[in-house]
C-alpha cells in the first residue's frame, strides 16, 4: 500500500492544535501573573517558555509526518547502507587485564575461584536460619 502525502490523521492535527493553543494560553497566563502584583521572575520564565512548547508541538508533528512519508526502502538503504560504518577494531587502546580479571570463573580448580567460594560457605555457615522468621 503506497502512501500519499495528501493523507494525514484528522485527530492528530485535532490534537496539535489543541495542544498548541492551550501551552498559548498558559503562556499568556503566567505573562498575566508576571504583571500583577505578586508576579515574579518565575512566571515570566514560565511566560517565555510555554510558547516554546507549543512550538515544539508542531515541530514534532512535522517530523513526525516527514518520517510517516518517507519511503521505507530509503529508511533501509540508510540503516544498512554506506552511511553506517564500523569503528576500526585497533582505534582503541588495548586494555591491559588485571589479575583479577585474568582468573579463570570457569575453572573451578583455580585458586581464587576456591577461596571465594569457601568464603561464601563460611558466609552461609555463620547465617543464622531465618525462615523461622
Amino acid at each position: 500500500m503506497a502512501r500519499t502525502s495528501s493523507r494525514r490523521r484528522p485527530a492528530l492535527i485535532v490534537f496539535v492544535i489543541v495542544a498548541a493553543a492551550a501551552c498559548l494560553a498558559l503562556g499568556y497566563w503566567q505573562w498575566t501573573r508576571f504583571e500583577a502584583v505578586g508576579g515574579n521572575g518565575q512566571n515570566l520564565g514560565y511566560a517565555f517558555q510555554w510558547p516554546l512548547f507549543a512550538a515544539f508541538v508542531v515541530y514534532a508533528y512535522r517530523r513526525f509526518v516527514q518520517l510517516e512519508d518517507s519511503d521505507p526502502e530509503d529508511q533501509q538503504r540508510i540503516a544498512h547502507g554506506e552511511e553506517q560504518r564500523e569503528i576500526p577494531a585497533d582505534l582503541l587502546p588495548q586494555r591491559t587485564m588485571t589479575a583479577a580479571e585474568s582468573l579463570d570463573a570457569e575453572n573451578p580448580g583455580d585458586e581464587a575461584h576456591q577461596a571465594y567460594n569457601n568464603y561464601l560457605a563460611q558466609l552461609r555457615a555463620s547465617e543464622a536460619d531465618r525462615s523461622n522468621t
